[in-house]
């Protein structure tokens, strides 16, 4: 395990990061997106037995059906509230999971101590993406997986970032988590730490019984960045957040009967530790 000490600015950055993913309620966001995230862990095939660490592990969305498959999980997030949340779940699902609240740049884990270490729409927004690449190598066995699903810069969730960005532009401090989204920065990243790199699109199917609009309110109201972002504006700035926010939900929005479905690109990125 590293501890590296970090200049004062990234540290009240990591701060600021921190109270934007506990701020809203990432668990009530996150039941819309539990579909699409087994979907994404389905195709992985993990066995049985396999040490996994779950890194940006939310409010448990991935964690609870990975130990509820007799995979040998552990997991962390960055907001304290998340790992309760996580950790409640996995109470009430008589299940025994170590639930860490931690930071992804500074894993709390041993040299080589997991077979697979994953991190679906998670460690993509750490603020030094080379020490995540480097420290999901460190706690991955040789041979092991290192496995990421990332948001590409094209897709609906980037093109919805830019429109938040337009109105509230994100800290140039540290690279855009988009860029997580492609493929030649992630090889780059992961560099001579991995062999056998595989990235694949894949699209992750939005789903909500109901509008655009309403959906907008979701991301208002619980999705922790739109939510601090919001209310970072004045009254009239945030109807013109919002109604730009919904206008993207619109624009990809695949139905026309009430409801929204949208497919948002995204990477699944499957690489064997050197």
């Amino acid at each position: 395990m590293t501890q590296t000490a970090i200049a004062p600015e990234m540290d009240a950055l990591k701060t600021k990061l921190k109270k934007v993913w506990e701020a809203g309620d990432y668990g009530v966001f996150a039941r819309y997106m539990e579909s699409g995230a087994i979907e994404f862990f389905d195709r992985l095939g993990i066995e049985r037995g396999t040490k996994m660490l779950d890194v940006g592990c939310g409010s448990g969305q991935l964690t609870i059906p990975a130990a509820k498959r007799g995979i040998n999980v552990t997991a962390l997030d960055l907001a304290e509230n998340l790992v309760q949340q996580a950790r409640e779940r996995a109470k009430a699902e008589g299940l025994d999971i170590q639930i860490d609240q931690g930071d992804a740049e500074e894993l709390p884990h041993g040299d080589e101590e997991f077979d697979v270490t994953m991190s679906f729409i998670g460690s993509m927004f750490a603020p030094r993406p080379e020490r995540v690449a480097a420290e999901k190598i460190r706690v991955t066995r040789p041979g092991g997986k290192i496995i990421m699903g990332n948001w590409t810069p094209e897709g609906h969730v980037g093109q919805m970032f830019k429109v938040i960005g337009r109105h509230v532009p994100p800290p140039s401090i540290f690279p855009s988590p988009l860029m997580w989204g492609k493929e030649d920065v992630v090889r780059e990243r992961f560099g001579n730490g991995t062999s056998d790199l595989k990235v694949t699109k894949r699209m992750f199917p939005f789903h909500y019984p109901f509008g655009p609009e309403d959906v907008a309110d979701l991301f208002i109201n619980y999705y922790g960045p739109t939510y601090m972002a919001y209310r970072s504006l004045d009254e009239e700035k945030r109807k013109d957040f919002r109604s730009d926010l919904a206008a993207i939900w619109a624009q990809n929005n695949m139905s026309n009967n009430g409801v929204t479905i949208v497919d948002a690109e995204y990477i699944e990125v499957v690489a064997t530790r050197a």
